[in-house]
């Protein structure tokens, strides 16, 4: 009876909430409308969160949400009015409602009742099979033999919805390959999000329809700078056919970002203010970048930035963000962007990752599981060895400006490896941790007083809600002892 009393309350929730949001689409064109439902949703977030806490931050975002002059106001607008409605929608619904506001309360409040993570994202891989063959990838070099079934990701959905995830990534692997499944998983779970990382290569007319008629799949292209930045390391062609790809999201109003892959050579490419001003105009309003990470036997270390480099990047992307620039482009840098998440989001803090084999890995770039979903729940997953030693570590560097416990704390990986009996799951060829940590020692060292240096010059403000476990919310500087104390023992 209490579960049938919950389903309705969502029902009835979901839509009032769908309520508000059809309003604000037949009033569109009233300016003073938008403002006053941006308002509606500060007041559900607040509502949701029940947080006296974000109270005054809340009240900054109804400040703000009044100022049709302020940069964020004018880039919200300007995704509305770009944006199919119908998509638009749903996105709001889905991505707002369901994994924002009700996802994210029933996500903390099940991570204090079963004492483990709780992603609020799980990416998982359909496939392995990729038609490139990208400089540095381990993915191009698996094979196209491991899938995961329809049943595998419906049990993925099923079972993290159940505990509030709301929101599913997809990588491999190309994942456009397993388009029909995909849009088949979309429209049964057609309360939750779905983000594709995509070579771009697949999408075409019929694809953007599809996408725009479910309006809950987005894309998330790779692209690393100019043409020839670009191919040297991706293929001849790839470029055009990532222009391909964002001319028929523009042409459907789909939103979309960009996921970005910053090495040594392409790093310059990809921060230069042509680059980030073509992907405003070619529609991308968000994108990811990821820091090289030199996984798999076959890596290429050398293409890991140099310090000025990563120095750069950190400077260029914060300024991109800031008052002070007009690229309507949102940047988001994982291996830099830690203080904004509380450091490493990996093993169910914020998220995890399901490869095509089913093998649970607390991150896309750390290759060992201790389970795998075709004999474990997401729920047991979670409370693993593995999980639970990134649980009880997490944050790995109270400077989050190191926050991962591979490529900055290379001790800590070698360490949880070796005492939660993980198993290494590279299908191209197992790489022991040594392996994969020796290439990191020197850089991990070297940046580490880079780091500090930066980190100590800077203010911090300590967010209001932490998902680290009780004792490190309690007594922040317990992480920090923990970690000296066992670098001085390694």
């Amino acid at each position: 009876m209490a579960s049938l009393f919950k389903n309705i309350t969502h029902s009835a929730e979901r839509k009032a909430v769908a309520a508000v949001i059809d309003n604000f689409y037949k009033n569109i064109d009233k300016s003073e409308n938008r403002a006053e439902t941006y308002a509606k949703f500060a007041d559900m977030a607040q509502k949701f969160l029940g947080n006296s806490k974000n109270a005054k931050t809340i009240e900054r975002v109804k400040k703000v949400v009044q100022d049709p002059e302020n940069r964020w106001m004018k880039f919200i607008n300007r995704i509305i009015d770009e944006t199919d409605p119908n998509y638009a929608k749903t996105m709001l619904l889905n991505l707002g409602y369901e994994a924002f506001f009700r996802g994210t309360k029933t996500i903390r409040a099940n991570r204090e009742k079963y004492g483990c993570n709780i992603p609020w994202l799980i990416l998982f891989d359909p496939t392995d099979a990729c038609n490139l063959h990208c400089t540095g990838c381990w993915s191009g070099t698996y094979g196209k033999k491991a899938s995961l079934s329809f049943e595998d990701m419906d049990k993925i959905v099923t079972q993290g919805k159940e505990l509030g995830t709301y929101l599913y990534m997809m990588t491999g692997g190309e994942p456009t390959v397993r388009m029909k499944d995909i849009f088949r998983l979309a429209e049964k779970h057609n309360d939750a999000f779905f983000g594709l990382y995509t070579n771009s290569t697949l999408i075409n007319d019929e694809v953007c329809k599809r996408v725009v008629e479910l309006g809950n799949i987005t894309f998330m292209v790779s692209i690393e700078g100019t043409p020839e930045s670009n191919d040297g390391r991706r293929g001849i062609g790839h470029y055009d056919a990532v222009m391909n790809a964002m001319s028929l999201f523009q042409k459907y109003g789909i939103v979309y970002g960009t996921s970005i892959c910053y090495t040594r050579d392409n790093i310059e490419a990809v921060t230069d203010e042509k680059f980030l001003r073509m992907l405003s105009e070619k529609g991308a309003r968000f994108g990811f970048y990821f820091h090289y990470m030199p996984v798999g036997n076959n890596a290429a270390p050398e293409l890991m930035p140099t310090l000025e480099q990563r120095k750069m990047i950190i400077e260029k992307l914060r300024w991109v963000r800031s008052k002070d620039c007009d690229i309507e482009f949102y940047p988001m840098d994982f291996q830099n962007d830690g203080e904004y998440v509380g450091g490493c989001i990996a093993g169910g803090r914020n998220y995890f990752h399901i490869n095509a084999h089913g093998d649970a890995e607390p991150c896309v770039f750390i290759h060992y599981s201790d389970s795998n979903i075709h004999d474990k729940s997401i729920l047991e997953m979670l409370k693993s060895p593995l999980f639970k030693a990134y649980h009880e570590g997490q944050p790995f560097n109270r400077n989050h400006l190191r926050p991962c416990p591979m490529l900055e704390n290379p001790d800590l990986l070698r360490q949880i490896v070796k005492e939660t009996g993980a198993h290494g799951t590279n299908a191209e060829s197992d790489e022991t941790v040594e392996h994969l940590c020796s290439k990191c020692d020197n850089y991990a060292k070297e940046w580490a007083p880079v780091a500090d240096e930066i980190w100590n010059s800077q203010t911090h403000k300590r967010p209001s809600y932490e998902n680290y476990t009780r004792e490190k919310r309690e007594n922040p500087e317990l992480a920090a002892f923990e970690h000296a104390k066992e670098a001085q023992v390694s």
